[in-house]
């Protein structure tokens, strides 16, 4: 009773088994390949608008007033905060980050353009948020095809939380 016994399997059948765990193992890395491909594009596209955002050193800032708005942009007029910069009749601001005409926001100028981004929290997570759109993406993936379940309920509430409080803030 004490021996114990060994049971032989063919090798057909430990090739079979060493198949399937190689092909397990390749889903698992190609599935995390794809989360990191997902949350450098959230980076990526982010960065475009944050680093205007965050490095605001050097770049011009100031106050633009809302004149109009279309369906996807707003303009108004620039007043820079110091006399570094230069007074602007016309320039133009994503509509998402103002509400109504007449409002005054502190903003900061992309170099070279008429374009202006808004600073401050608000802008700081607006400029964030396809990272946050990528954080909720690679949440399904990781629940769905590698089962870190736990994992994926943490980055889609970072997700969540992110998106609602820069929805409070604009």
């Amino acid at each position: 009773m004490g021996e114990t016994m060994r049971i032989r399997r063919s090798p057909v059948r430990r090739a079979g088994e060493s198949a399937f765990g190689l092909l397990l193992v390749g889903r698992n890395v190609l599935l995390l390949g794809v989360v990191l491909l997902l949350l450098a594009a959230g980076v990526w596209s982010s960065w475009n608008t944050a680093q205007h955002v965050m490095l605001t050193k050097g770049r011009e800032r100031g106050t633009v007033t809302i004149a109009r708005c279309d369906a996807e942009r707003c303009t108004g007029s620039f007043a820079p905060a110091d006399d570094a910069g230069t007074e602007r009749p016309r320039v133009s601001i994503d509509k998402s980050v103002t509400h109504r005409t007449g409002e005054r926001l502190l903003v900061a100028v992309k170099p070279g353009t008429n374009e202006v981004v808004r600073t401050g929290w608000a802008g700081v997570l607006y400029a964030w948020v396809p990272l946050a759109g990528a954080f909720l993406l690679a949440a399904l993936v990781m629940a769905g095809g590698l089962r870190m379940r736990r994992t994926a309920w943490a980055i889609a509430l970072l997700g969540l939380a992110q998106l609602g409080v820069t929805f409070v803030l604009l």
